[in-house]
């Protein structure tokens, strides 16, 4: 099936005789660095849809010819221009109806079977299972599906390599515990083994906020939830259970989603940003205070968690997903969220015709942190997932995302630096 994009532009909102010879000089200082090209990013929308078929996306290329593809739930789209369609699994026979949910939350690529294909991992609704699809080489044939992971808790997954084998491992929770689970190297279609983190603690399927982050400055990659977070031990031999500090990260009895750290204020150690109510408003950053034997943290709201005015600069409705990128190339990573439209369904009889906010953040780090809001787009905005990265090779991150407005590919423009 093919579908042609439509595109359009969007404007930020602010915006060296015989004689000795003497010693040779000293070389004194390198010369410094150049500085960053910092750019303003301008965004091209290419709608692949406007079906409610998931809310996860990734991308890669999926068919080996050089160009990365996206991939939306049950369908991969051919780069770069992404107008011809394959399966990854057979359609529903119709899209999920809007004020219901899909069996897609979460995708991410990567190459399991080691044979050089990239292939897709899916998480599904909270409480299901998790499996991966194997890339047949052929992108008409089917994809097999291989169910690895039993229960997946916790409506912010994470796919990234805790342990530092140079595998991701998934971050969730199940059995109201929290911990990570990777494939079996002998063979990766197995079902994963889980390791715990923490003893059982009522964590259940609509858990809400994850993070994964070097907190203490180790080296070693810490594990947060939205009501403390849990430090890697030097050795995971055995499965030991990780020291745990209590601290509030979002609204209490709420949480937010993906659970960010970076060095916001620039004083060398992590911080951390995450969503203040994952289904209500706001976010914060959440500045580390290294007194004591373990880091505190102080909480510093950038949009605030009560209903904004009409005419506010920043409308943020259910802000359930985010990631960080440096979307304008100056070093310093900033933030891309958006409204997760309808994540939870309006009682009020409010209209579907309603915006889907996305921006992005750009963060200027130092004592005073400033978080400068741009808006890509009003008519979208994130699923539980958004996925930022390069995906037509120009260097400048894009922006991937699916949801109950459709799905959609956010393709950075060049523009002249700063």
């Amino acid at each position: 099936m093919n579908r042609r994009a439509g595109a359009f532009v969007v404007l930020a909102l602010t915006a060296c005789s015989g004689e000795s010879s003497p010693p040779p000089a000293s070389p004194g200082p390198p010369d410094p660095p150049d500085p960053p090209i910092a750019h303003d990013p301008r965004f091209e929308k290419i709608t692949l849809h406007r079906e409610f078929q998931c809310e996860g996306a990734t991308f890669g290329d999926f068919d080996g010819d050089g160009t990365n593809d996206v991939a939306l739930g049950p369908d991969w789209y051919e780069g770069p221009d992404f107008e011809i369609q394959h399966s990854l699994w057979p359609r529903p026979a119709m899209p999920f109806p809007v004020n219901s949910y899909s069996d897609c939350f979460f995708e991410f690529s990567h190459d399991f079977s080691g044979d050089g294909l990239l292939d897709v991992f899916v998480v599904g609704f909270p409480g299901q299972p998790a499996s991966w699809l194997e890339n047949p080489g052929d992108p008409d044939a089917e994809w097999p599906r291989h169910f690895v992971v039993a229960v997946v808790d916790n409506e912010a997954p994470a796919f990234v390599d805790v342990t530092g084998d140079d595998q991701p491992e998934l971050v969730f929770m199940t059995g109201g515990q929290f911990g990570y689970a990777g494939p079996d190297p002998a063979d990766p279609r197995l079902p994963w083994v889980f390791h715990a983190v923490s003893e059982v603690r009522g964590y259940q399927a609509f858990t809400h906020g994850l993070g994964v982050g070097d907190v203490d400055g180790d080296g070693r990659l810490d594990l947060l939830e939205s009501t403390g977070y849990f430090l890697q031990p030097e050795s995971l031999d055995g499965d030991p259970l990780w020291a745990r500090e209590d601290q509030q990260f979002g609204t209490v009895g709420t949480g937010g989603a993906q659970i960010e750290t970076s060095d916001v204020d620039g004083d060398g150690d992590a911080d951390v940003i995450t969503t203040l109510a994952s289904h209500g408003y706001g976010f914060a950053w959440y500045e580390q205070n290294p007194a004591g034997a373990s880091p505190r943290f102080t909480e510093h709201v950038i949009v605030p968690d009560a209903v904004p005015s009409a005419d506010a600069q920043v409308i943020l409705h259910e802000p359930h997903a985010m990631a960080l990128a440096d979307m304008d190339g100056d070093g310093t990573k900033d933030l891309v969220t958006g409204e997760r439209h309808w994540g939870h369904i309006p009682t009020d009889g409010s209209s579907f015709e309603t915006p889907g906010r996305l921006y992005w953040f750009r963060i200027e780090t130092g004592e005073n942190p400033l978080f400068e809001p741009h808006l890509i787009d009003d008519d979208s905005g994130v699923g539980t997932q958004v996925t930022v990265g390069d995906v037509n090779g120009d260097t400048f991150p894009d922006v991937v995302v699916a949801n109950k407005k459709g799905a959609f590919v956010f393709r950075q423009l060049e523009s002249a630096a700063d």
